[in-house]
């Protein structure tokens, strides 16, 4: 009889769980981000708070405020984890609005208008 081969422990790379595969990413929407222009910086948001170009924020016609959502861009593959302070897009074609500093980490901000994901993180 063969030596059986030893028992392999799976490990996440990222979240280091050891044994349980890394949870399938939940994409929420898919669709057409744009970015605020910087004309809209220091006013008041829907939420109240003032927009801030720098800060990473975005708009979104139904989310809660507050709540924080990965943006990751099908054109660069870049993400990043915005929080929903304003509403918008009112453009039907476009599902979010982001912030300059967004739009600047997804390397989307030249484009103006880019192909994202929304997903739970």
């Amino acid at each position: 009889m063969a030596d059986a081969e030893p028992a392999t422990i799976w490990q996440d790379p990222i979240d280091r769980r050891v044994g349980v595969p890394a949870a399938i990413p939940l994409v929420l929407e898919q669709g057409q981000a744009s970015w605020y222009a910087n004309r809209f910086h220091g006013r008041l948001t829907a939420s109240g708070e003032r927009y801030d170009k720098n800060a990473l924020t975005a708009a979104h016609p139904t989310l809660p405020f507050g709540t924080e959502v990965l943006v990751r861009s099908l054109r660069t593959g870049r993400e990043v984890l915005v929080r929903i302070v304003d509403r918008g897009p009112h453009l039907k074609s476009r599902i979010i609005d982001l912030s300059h500093a967004a739009a600047e980490a997804l390397g989307i901000r030249q484009q103006g208008v880019s192909e994202v994901q929304l997903i739970q993180p």
